[in-house]
């Protein structure tokens, strides 16, 4: 049975959904590729990831500025209670992360000690400015920073990976297994202009 138009995401929280997701697993992918890449093309691709990473973040905080407006379609009734309460707080902490991850590359971006010889070009449009608070820090302060921001930011991509696998289980185990038609709420497909 097809989804009614109140069961489905609205085209901008799906548009943003699906940008958002794109550039999270491109950016993934550069960053298994760093210790991989030769000298001449790391620096390059390691700019393009934090490019990616600030757009990802402007996505991610107009996405939450349209959720505050929007309410999300209510999950099936075919969905138990606890799963219902999982799928909330997953999706509470894939918000987080696609805030926090970007949040705390722009700080281990800051603290490093070559940033300013390496200007970061977003998109053509600006230059990527430095966190401030973080360049104008003492040296020794700075190297602190950039070793502990750097290890968050790793361990926080480590939690990212789960939460994405998990909201994936979720949604291909809601779609297949119990046939709760819940990928399609996601999807272009009967969705109203909006």
């Amino acid at each position: 049975m097809p989804l009614q138009i109140g069961q489905r995401y609205t085209r901008t929280a799906i548009i943003l959904h699906w940008a958002i997701a794109a550039l999270v697993i491109i950016n993934v992918i550069l960053a298994w590729t760093f210790d991989f890449l030769p000298d001449s093309i790391a620096q390059p691709v390691t700019n393009t990831h934090k490019t990616i990473g600030i757009v990802v973040l402007g996505f991610a905080l107009m996405r939450l500025l349209w959720r505050i407006g929007h309410r999300p379609p209510p999950f099936s009734p075919a969905i138990s209670r606890w799963q219902v309460v999982a799928a909330r707080v997953g999706h509470a902490a894939l918000y987080f992360m696609i805030v926090a991850m970007p949040l705390s590359g722009w700080i281990y971006d800051s603290a490093w000690e070559w940033a300013s010889s390496y200007p970061i070009n977003v998109l053509g449009l600006f230059e990527m400015p430095r966190l401030a608070w973080v360049a104008n820090m003492a040296p020794e302060a700075k190297k602190v920073l950039d070793e502990w921001s750097g290890a968050i930011h790793v361990w926080l991509s480590y939690v990212l990976y789960v939460l994405l696998a998990a909201h994936l289980i979720g949604a291909a185990k809601h779609q297949w297994f119990d046939r709760v038609p819940t990928i399609e709420r996601m999807m272009f497909r009967g969705v109203a202009r909006e």
